[in-house]
């Protein structure tokens, strides 16, 4: 009865850390909110993550129609109108090529730091097209000036005046995406005559600024998208990857191939999406990531690329806090069993004074890692907790060699921890790989132990 007793004693005190450790984990989602209005603060100040698209041409046209009057006489007469219904015909390039390469950079607001970029960018169409002939040659139609429109996320990263040559020709640009009230830039060319070829070779040269992430839009029948940065933790998203890209100390390059036949984003223009649907603070929402913005196209077929950090501390915090449970139920495990196997009373207080001070570990993580290297901060934060709880529990257990026993104890899951934390990719099978070793442990150490014994052992019912 005293050891379930005792048992049950633990365990409430075990729920009762657990409060901290919440509210611990309450203050790293604020600190990481804080950062996420830093990135939009910046965004808002300068130019937000980008996305780029185009070129498309659009011919406008005003059909002329034949239609049945009554003159003043009341007779019935045919007249011409020329102001018919109206339209537009839109062509999409047949080739596109991007190439281009990302400068990056860090802002610093506050204790935050921010990635920024600026692009370097040449892009290259071409267009063979066909104006549509009059289907009847008594009612032409009325074809006005075409406009050219590049879609533009945030057209304040635009630094300069970008050059745009049509066919050889330098050609002025015009605020606006042309055709929709969307972000962009476009240049008018003169009217065609109906049923004549249109053949355009378009050049734009421009830089570009933008924050964390940047979107190309495959508009042409054949796309070619070149990039390259000397940022190395590349993350590449959208909806098309890479074609082996190469990602090193000194940076990444990428190469995207896309056809026409592979992408609908064509006819999702046609439908009425332009660019990806951005947001300042997060890049896109799609498969978001611990390490930095995801990619959702916002119903457009895109490629993407943004400038990740490979730590972010408060996502690192926010997984470490995770494994705080573990740590508190393994510690008052070990107390238990050095509470009946060496008959040596603890008392509540010192549970719970030992719980709090493996729960502080995180805040310090957290707190020290704005300020220094997520490594660094790990290792102040974990010799500060095991030297404090080696002293405390030297005494607690009337033993410097126990104490120290469990420093290491905790010394070793700090260092797994980290282990844990360092390789994402493998947390699972290393998370419960330890586990089951701390489990086997706890077993062949308990063998042997007579737990009825043990549960009418005198030194329980003082140290409940």
């Amino acid at each position: 009865m005293r050891l379930l007793l005792k048992l049950a004693f633990v365990f409430g005190m075990t729920i009762a850390i657990m409060i901290p450790l919440v509210m611990i984990r309450g203050t790293i989602g604020e600190r990481q909110h804080y950062r996420d209005q830093a990135v939009a603060n910046i965004a808002r100040s300068s130019a937000g993550a980008q996305a780029f698209s185009g070129p498309v041409l659009v011919v406008p046209y005003v059909e002329t129609i034949e239609v049945e009057e009554k003159n003043d006489d009341g007779e019935v007469v045919r007249k011409v109108k020329r102001d018919g219904e109206s339209g537009r015909w839109t062509f999409f390039p047949d080739r596109f090529d991007v190439s281009g390469k990302l400068l990056p950079n860090t802002r610093r607001l506050g204790l935050h730091e921010v990635r920024v970029y600026e692009l370097q960018a040449l892009a290259r169409a071409g267009f063979n097209v066909n104006i549509p002939a009059d289907e009847n040659p008594e009612l032409p139609r009325r074809i006005g000036r075409p406009w050219l429109s590049y879609g533009i996320a945030d057209v304040r990263g635009l630094a300069g005046t970008p050059r745009l040559r049509v066919d050889g020709r330098d050609m002025a640009l015009e605020e606006g995406f042309g055709s929709r009230d969307s972000g962009g830039v476009h240049v008018r060319l003169p009217a065609p005559a109906a049923g004549a070829p249109l053949r355009l070779d378009t050049a734009l040269d421009m830089k570009l600024a933008g924050t964390e992430s940047l979107a190309l839009v495959p508009l042409g029948r054949s796309n070619v998208f070149r990039l390259e940065s000397t940022w190395p933790h590349p993350r590449f998203g959208g909806d098309f990857l890479p074609r082996q890209p190469g990602v090193g100390d000194k940076g990444f390059t990428a190469q995207w191939e896309v056809s026409s036949l592979a992408s609908n984003a064509q006819a999702q223009f046609l439908a009425g999406k332009t660019l990806p649907a951005m947001d300042a603070a997060r890049g896109y929402g799609r498969g978001a990531s611990d390490n930095g913005p995801a990619f959702d196209t916002g119903g457009i077929d895109a490629v993407g690329v943004a400038l990740v950090d490979p730590v972010n501390v408060y996502s690192q915090a926010d997984r470490a806090s995770k494994y705080g449970l573990l740590f508190v139920v393994l510690t008052f495990v070990g107390f238990f069993m050095f509470e009946l196997i060496k008959q040596l009373p603890i008392h509540p207080v010192q549970y719970g004074l030992v719980g709090l001070a493996l729960a502080i570990f995180f805040l310090l993580l957290v707190s020290l890692s704005e300020h220094i290297a997520f490594a660094w901060a790990y290792l102040v934060a974990s010799v500060a907790c095991i030297g404090l709880l080696g002293f405390y529990l030297s005494a607690v257990l009337r033993s410097v060699a126990r104490g120290l026993g469990f420093a290491a104890m905790l010394a070793t899951l700090y260092a797994a921890l980290y282990g844990l934390l360092v390789s994402e990719d493998n947390a699972l099978v290393l998370g419960s790989g330890l586990l089951f070793v701390i489990l086997a442990a706890i077993m062949v150490i308990t063998r042997k132990v007579d737990w009825y014994q043990l549960g009418n052992a005198r030194p329980l019912a003082a140290s409940v």
